[in-house]
């Protein structure tokens, strides 16, 4: 099974596709712990592009999210 994170960038963001692909959001991860690992590195760039949420999936199946990036 695949895990992988689903971004949501706010409204208005100028952050494209390609911006959160370079940090690597497309990308699936092998098992939870991998995913959430490569969360808890990525977090704040992602903020920055302008997500305010993510959302971890396994496959099709909704893990847990949306879960807010804002670190206030």
């Amino acid at each position: 099974m695949a895990y992988r994170w689903v971004a949501e960038p706010a409204p208005g963001s100028e952050s494209g596709a390609d911006d959160l692909e370079g940090l690597g959001i497309d990308q699936a991860f092998a098992d939870q712990t991998a995913a959430e690992r490569w969360l808890s590195e990525t977090w704040a760039e992602m903020a920055d592009l302008g997500v305010t949420t993510v959302s971890l999936f396994e496959e099709d199946r909704l893990v847990y999210g949306p879960m807010s990036l804002s670190a206030g």
